[in-house]
C-alpha cells in the first residue's frame, strides 16, 4: 500500500511539473511539405478513380498560447499533387488543394516539440480530359488531421502529419506529409 501511495505521489508530481518544463508553441510559422497522396473518386456506375501520387506544397500559421499546456492556432496551406489516372476514356487528375483551418497543440518536451489535432475547410480542383476537351471542377470539403513537430535547432522543426479530406461528389483523400518549417 505504501508503494502505491509513493508511486501515485511521484506520478502526480511529475505530471504537475510537466507544464512548467514544456511551453506551448506560439507565434507565426511557415513550412514546406511533401508526402503521399491517395485520392479516391466515385465516378458512378461502380467506377472509381483511385490513384496515388506525391503531395507537395507550402503552409503557414499562427499559434496563440492558451496556457503552458496548450495552444490554439490557425493554418493556411496551398498544395498540389501528381495523382492522375489515364485510360481509354481520358485522364482524371488531382490538382491544387487550398486549406484553411484551426488546430490545437500540446507540448511534449522543453525543446519546443509538440503534437496537434487540426480541422477545417478545404477546396480542391480536379480536371478531366477526354483527349479533346479539358474540364475542371472545384470541390469543397473538410479536412481532419493529426501530427507532430520535433524541434531541431533554434526555431527550425521537422514534422509528420496524417490528414483525411472529404469533398463533395464522393471524393476523399488520405495523405501523409513530412514538413520542414520554422517559427518566428
Amino acid at each position: 500500500m505504501n508503494k502505491f501511495i509513493a508511486l501515485t505521489a511521484v506520478a502526480t508530481a511529475a505530471l504537475a511539473a510537466t507544464p512548467a518544463l514544456a511551453q506551448a508553441p506560439q507565434g507565426p510559422r511557415v513550412e514546406a511539405l511533401v508526402g503521399y497522396d491517395a485520392v479516391r473518386v466515385d465516378v458512378g456506375a461502380g467506377d472509381k478513380f483511385k490513384d496515388e501520387g506525391v503531395l507537395y506544397g507550402v503552409g503557414a500559421g499562427y499559434d496563440f498560447a492558451l496556457s503552458n499546456g496548450a495552444s490554439l492556432g490557425v493554418d493556411v496551406e496551398a498544395s498540389d499533387s501528381t495523382a492522375k489516372e489515364s485510360n481509354i476514356a481520358g485522364t482524371l487528375k488531382a490538382e491544387r488543394d487550398l486549406y484553411a483551418g484551426a488546430r490545437v497543440s500540446f507540448p511534449i518536451d522543453a525543446k519546443g516539440s509538440n503534437v496537434y489535432l487540426k480541422g477545417g475547410y478545404t477546396n480542391a480542383r480536379f480536371s478531366a480530359t477526354d483527349g479533346l476537351v479539358k474540364d475542371s471542377v472545384n470541390e469543397d470539403g473538410y479536412r481532419l488531421g493529426a501530427g507532430a513537430q520535433f524541434a531541431l535547432t533554434g526555431k527550425a522543426y521537422v514534422g509528420g502529419e496524417y490528414r483525411y479530406s472529404n469533398y463533395e461528389d464522393g471524393i476523399e483523400r488520405h495523405q501523409l506529409a513530412a514538413t520542414l518549417g520554422t517559427r518566428f
